[in-house]
């Protein structure tokens, strides 16, 4: 079997607003092989500059553009074809950009082998320990902590036992801060999990003193509190903090989770559509395991994203949490058609080859960016 083709394909609502949304505007990826089966991914980052990654011609060594790269490969070797992506770019690559769109075609890889070899992937990964992984509800603080509170009663009758609050008004104000978390663990009650995103708002010192307020809430984790960048502040960090810390959705490769281990953080969060894709997710989730850590999934876009996100924590011993995007926007609820439902507050993982998922070709039609 010979990879024939590699379809980057935008698609963009008709606004797209200012904030930290990734169903906005995502790059789907389609690979096509000379016996009709075609693997599917996704990349969650900028999708003009993830587009040119595939679609730029063959260059001087390690700097080719991944369509030319994986034309006239064999699609069965994932891994293998990792290294060669990741090789092949070197001089534009190794972090950025171009790892975002190798994460693309690295899904729709596994989704071609799984496929080839009429399993699922969390199969192919060694599962699974787990036929639905519990959610947790992803959305922005409200504006106010009655908003606030009308999302968490909202999470409540879904039945969700876990919801994580972020960004917003959060990390600007301690009392504004208090009074946001307090009123969510209050609708919430305490048999549920309870997540802060800070949106990387301040610098070590502050983060210790904040985590220390948040603590008689009792949450789950406390988010990126720091710059992405500010390694050593994590370091310092996760070493006096009154509660675990979480860190990683702007890491990519093994490398940067293998350093944020390193510095003592609690929960690690590859995007599996930013950092590298399911092969580099995969390496992160061995490494936390056989350090007694977790690995929890970031994933706030598509459909795709969660499938994939799902089929891996499905295959890992503690991975039983994955985060599940509500938000309304038409790439995130109607692209995938066959959208992993919410039963009794868990995600049901597709049983089909590879992703087994399908795509609905209105939605693509209706938001491809020509």
């Amino acid at each position: 079997m010979k990879i024939t083709a590699v379809e980057p394909i935008h698609l963009r609502v008709p606004q797209v607003l200012e904030i930290p949304d990734g169903t906005l505007d995502v790059l789907i990826i389609r690979i096509h092989t000379d016996e009709g089966l075609v693997g599917v991914g996704e990349v969650t980052s900028q999708s003009y500059v993830c587009k040119a990654c595939f679609e730029a011609p063959r260059s001087a060594a390690r700097r080719h553009g991944l369509n030319t790269i994986l034309i006239g490969e064999n699609p069965s070797d994932p891994e293998a074809l990792w290294e060669k992506m990741y090789y092949e770019t070197n001089r534009y690559g190794r972090r950025g950009a171009a790892i975002h769109a190798i994460s693309g075609a690295d899904i729709a890889l596994w989704d071609l082998k799984g496929q080839i070899e009429g399993k699922p992937i969390y199969e192919l990964f060694g599962g699974p320990h787990r036929t639905s992984v519990r959610a947790y509800a992803s959305v922005l603080f409200g504006d106010t902590p009655d908003e606030t509170a009308k999302l968490a009663h909202q999470f409540v009758d879904l039945g969700l036992t876990a919801a994580k609050f972020g960004w917003g008004p959060f990390g600007q104000d301690p009392n504004t801060d208090v009074a946001h978390v307090a009123i969510a663990r209050e609708v919430l009650g305490n048999e549920r999990d309870l997540m802060v995103d800070a949106g990387h708002a301040w610098d070590c010192a502050t983060a210790i003193e904040r985590a220390k307020l948040l603590k008689p809430f009792n949450i789950g984790w406390l988010e990126e509190p720091l710059s992405q960048d500010d390694r050593k502040g994590y370091g310092e960090l996760c070493k006096q903090a009154a509660v675990p810390i979480a860190a990683g959705e702007g890491d990519v490769t093994h490398w940067d989770f293998e350093d944020l281990i390193d510095r003592g953080v609690h929960v690690v969060q590859p995007d599996v559509a930013f950092c590298g894709g399911l092969t580099v997710c995969r390496r992160v989730s061995d490494m936390t395991e056989a350090k007694g850590l977790r690995a929890v999934p970031h994933c706030f876009s598509t459909g795709i994203n969660l499938t994939a996100s799902l089929h891996w924590m499905a295959s890992v011993p503690n991975g039983d949490l994955v985060e599940y995007c509500l938000r309304d926007s038409p790439l995130m609820r109607k692209l995938v058609k066959n959208l992993p439902p919410l039963v009794d507050g868990r995600a049901q993982v597709p049983s089909g080859p590879g992703l087994g998922i399908e795509l609905d070709e209105d939605i693509i039609a209706e938001f491809r960016v020509q």
